[in-house]
């Protein structure tokens, strides 16, 4: 069934079919908000919120969007305010209070030592050339596509994921030069 099927049944009245569309999309957009935030809990707030802000734009969808690169789009911007949200929220707190509640969370066990040093560099990155990294080189997007996303230029989005590998690339190599030595 088409997102756009899916959408119709929704709005004429069948509100359990919303439940196709984030089962479609959860996880691809998860892992998104997960590299974008750098944190899981982060990422699930700003993904619920876009999911529930889709539903209730649902009247004002239009079909010949797609609703995957519509919702994506909300997700971008919710990852946004989220990460605006948390550096404020980290200015309120001296940093040992942040180093004691991060060390309280459990974290997920990565299943390689390269994914969490890329994860490292990714979260050094500014927040647009990581946001333009990822849709391209994790979401496989082509730059019209992040150009529709983002409302940025494919210029600047070429010029951001350029600088964003090149970053990534000179952070790598510090890590494994600190490492070796």
């Amino acid at each position: 069934m088409t997102d756009a099927a899916i959408v119709r049944r929704v709005l004429d009245g069948d509100s359990d079919a919303y439940a196709i569309l984030v089962d479609r999309y959860y996880d691809r957009y998860a892992r998104f908000a997960v590299h974008m935030l750098g944190n899981r809990e982060d990422a699930e707030e700003a993904l619920q919120d876009a999911f529930l802000r889709a539903y209730r734009a649902l009247p004002r969808y239009e079909e010949r969007e797609r609703f995957g690169a519509w919702l994506f789009r909300m997700l971008v911007n919710r990852c946004r305010t989220t990460a605006v949200r948390r550096r404020r929220r980290e200015k309120m707190f001296p940093s040992g209070e942040l180093a004691l509640l991060s060390a309280s969370v459990q974290p997920d066990v990565e299943d390689s030592a390269w994914r969490e040093e890329l994860t490292r560099a990714l979260a050094v990155l500014p927040a647009e050339q990581r946001e333009a990294f990822l849709l391209k080189h994790v979401e496989d997007l082509s730059y019209e596509e992040m150009a529709e996303l983002t409302g940025a230029g494919v210029s600047a989005l070429k010029m951001r994921v350029k600088r964003a590998c090149s970053r990534l690339r000179e952070l790598l190599q510090e890590e494994h030069s600190v490492g070796t030595t």
